[in-house]
């Protein structure tokens, strides 16, 4: 068999291991896809089995079509009778082939997420449930998260808690309108069909009989549903080859249990494992500094990743003084590797949350370098951002219709659709904006109370926003903005972790707020504002900065991702940024055992993107809420080696700002950067006065420096825009 001519020791041993429960620990760019492919093909071929005996589960259908085309390719004929794809297409099979033993109509159909959610939706609604105490959102994650654990409402322990005990009545109702429409969601299919194969012996002893082989890709992501589900049809010949890799199990905030993959031996005790230690992504360095850094998980099962790329180029550790720094480095990174011919699109920049992309964005966007946001939206086009946008463009122009639709609606205030219907349509017949028609149909008072009153809160809202601009600055404007008009506390309803990435992108834009004040005062040629013209300003700015870089033909483009969804890909060029303590690790899950094992897995996911080049980037300071705080860098950097590392940028490990007396370690680079100014002078500017230098904070054009003026206070410049003179 020509195919298993070309795999390694380890693979070969994989591909040929013998027959009952296998366990493939395949590390990260070792050649799994090949092992699968080539095992299918060695059982059809070695074994005598047929293509209409196996069974193998991927978790994309990309995955699904790649190993189905690479195995036609290898036996030179179609495979029409090989179950090969997801849980879920292989579920829905069965679900259609035996829906009476399913207890379904024949015609059932399936609703997708958006759908589950308007049934939560209309189902919140008839039983009068307000949403302060259970969201849709909320609803829907409930009801997902107990399928993919096997439980009905029935099997679901009630408590004392009263929002609990509601959603457990809910997903039973829920159940009976999808029963009576015969409706399934995705959750269902898995549950579905493992509830008609424990309930029907004869049922399963066919499909039993029939998949004398199940092979299982991304092992290490299987969820509690899916791992029975496998059990069950595996069950009586034990004939299971599992591939995946504990390593890189990141998703258990969605229900992956790595425990799967970590206890299959015990599951399975007479289970052969094989490890595919060779890789053939990485350079040598780079896999030494993700072996160190994974090392240092107790819940793992032991491998160690190599290669005989000896290619011996150093990692980059960048030690930014502030996030724009830290930006700043990596964009002319990418101007000089460009340069010299890596493709944009083989370099990545990888974060742990989606805020953090924001300061990228920008910079990439000034440097008029094209890019793309990989799984996700730009950060101004993300839902949180439009939405406190939206109240922002109303307050500064009353008459934004566009605005007004969306801030009247979110979150929900007591308009229903019909009130906004009436009032669109005063508009209409009227040829007024719809803040006018508003204002004219409370006038008229001819709505019913009810919603009389909701809309008059809502337009003294926008009222008294309008006349507290003038009291704060900018973004404690924008906090005050979200705070009344409860953004954050609607956006904490949102299931998985969702509404925290909104609120964190929430605070990434109050410090864009901030940042651009600043800039703005610190350019000479900018004209004195109101607060009410920052507003403008800066909504001008973002929506200019939205629109551009928008053109989609140009696919040579730096990738923005983060660490989740860069999971399976490979860049020439991995930019690692944020990596930092409190950043990455997460600030919460530093003091959780499990939560900072995965987070080191997610590290670990990282740094095996990068097939070249891997840099790391950490800041000594971040604005955080508004605020600047100090920060170290992250534990996962310390665990690299300082052999594999050449360190760059800030030569001091700043926890707090600089003071006078830790001046004396700053670089030569950094004092050109100050352009001959130092901590402790005594300078003077044409608007301020005179003042002392008592801080500086980054290099290059974003150089600033801090100053305590004598009449006018302590005030952040610019450097290439301060205009200061040594007394």
């Amino acid at each position: 068999m020509s195919m298993l001519e070309s795999l390694n020791n380890a693979q070969y041993d994989a591909v040929t291991a013998p027959l009952g429960p296998v366990r493939v620990l395949a590390g990260a760019g070792s050649g799994k896809t090949r092992v699968l492919v080539a095992r299918i093909a060695w059982l059809i071929e070695t074994e005598q089995t047929t293509p209409h005996g196996i069974l193998a589960v991927t978790f994309t259908n990309k995955a699904a079509l790649e190993m189905r085309t690479r195995l036609e390719t290898v036996l030179n004929r179609p495979l029409r009778s090989l179950w090969l794809g997801t849980f879920h297409s292989l579920c829905h099979r069965l679900l259609r082939l035996h829906p009476t033993e399913a207890h379904l109509d024949p015609n059932f159909q399936i609703m997708d997420s958006d759908d589950q959610l308007r049934l939560c939706k209309r189902l919140l609604k008839e039983r009068n449930v307000d949403d302060k105490i259970v969201t849709a959102k909320t609803l829907q994650s409930f009801i997902n998260h107990h399928k993919d654990e096997g439980r009905r409402a029935s099997h679901i322990e009630r408590g004392h808690n009263f929002a609990h005990n509601m959603m457990i009545d809910l997903y039973a109702q829920y159940q009976s309108i999808c029963a009576q429409s015969s409706l399934v969601d995705f959750s269902e299919i898995l549950l579905r069909t493992l509830e008609m194969l424990r309930s029907n012996d004869a049922l399963l002893k066919h499909y039993q009989q029939r998949f004398k082989f199940v092979l299982v890709d991304e092992f290490q992501d299987t969820n509690s549903i899916q791992y029975a589900w496998l059990k069950l049809l595996s069950g009586g010949h034990q004939q299971i080859f599992v591939v995946g890799d504990d390593d890189q199990s990141i998703y258990g905030w969605r229900g992956a249990r790595v425990e799967n993959i970590l206890n299959f031996d015990q599951d399975f005790p007479n289970s052969t494992t094989v490890r595919l230690e060779q890789n053939y992504r990485s350079t040598s360095t780079i896999l030494e500094a993700a072996n160190h850094v994974i090392a240092k998980n107790s819940e793992r099962l032991d491998k160690k990743l190599w290669t005989e790329n000896k290619d011996d180029s150093l990692i980059t550790q960048y030690a930014a003084m502030d996030a724009y720094e830290e930006a700043q480095y990596v964009v002319d990174q990418i101007k000089i590797a460009t340069l010299k011919g890596t493709p944009r699109a083989e370099q990545a920049i990888l974060y742990r949350s989606n805020a953090q992309s924001r300061i990228f964005e920008e910079i990439l966007l000034r440097a008029n370098i094209p890019y793309r946001i990989y799984g996700g939206l730009r950060f101004f086009d993300r839902m949180e951002i439009k939405d406190i946008i939206s109240y922002l463009r109303l307050i500064v122009n009353p008459h934004d219709d566009i605005s007004f639709e969306r801030a009247i609606t979110t979150p929900a205030k007591g308009v229903g659709a019909a009130t906004i219907e009436k009032i669109r349509l005063e508009a209409m017949q009227t040829e007024v904006s719809l803040w006018t028609a508003m204002q004219n149909t409370l006038e008229s008072q001819w709505l019913a109370k009810r919603a009389q009153n909701a809309l008059m809160s809502f337009k003294l809202l926008i009222e008294n926003l309008a006349d507290a601009l003038s009291d704060l600055t900018l973004d404690q404007f924008i906090q005050e903005v979200i705070d009344r008009a409860e953004l954050e506390a609607h956006y904490k309803k949102e299931p998985m972790g969702r509404g925290e990435d909104r609120i964190e992108n929430l605070n990434e834009f109050i410090s864009a707020s901030r940042q651009f004040v600043e800039d703005y005062n610190n350019d000479p040629a900018a004209q004195p504002l109101t607060m009410h013209g920052y507003l403008s300003e800066f909504l001008g700015r973002i929506t200019l900065d939205s629109t551009a870089n928008s053109d989609d033909d140009q696919e040579d483009k730096v990738q923005l991702m983060t660490l989740h969804s860069s999971k399976g890909l490979e860049f020439e060029h991995v930019y690692l940024v944020g990596m930092d303590d409190g950043l990455f690790p997460s600030e919460s899950s530093m003091n959780d055992p499990a939560r900072l094992e995965e987070e080191r897995r997610l590290a670990y996911v990282g740094i095996t993107r990068a097939k070249r080049l891997l840099t790391l980037t950490t800041a000594a300071s971040r604005m955080i809420h508004g605020k600047t705080i100090h920060l170290t860098p992250s534990c996962f950097v310390k665990d690299i080696p300082s052999p594999l590392v050449q360190m760059k940028g800030a030569k001091v490990s700043i926890s707090k700002p600089m003071t006078a007396r830790s001046s004396s370690h700053t670089s030569a680079s950094q004092d050109q950067a100050m352009n001959g100014f130092a901590l402790g002078q005594t300078v003077t500017h044409p608007v301020f006065g005179d003042g002392v230098i008592t801080n500086f904070e980054g290099v290059g054009n974003h150089a600033r420096v801090t100053v305590n003026f004598r009449t006018a206070g302590q005030k952040t410049l610019v450097m290439a825009y301060a205009k200061l003179t040594v007394i």
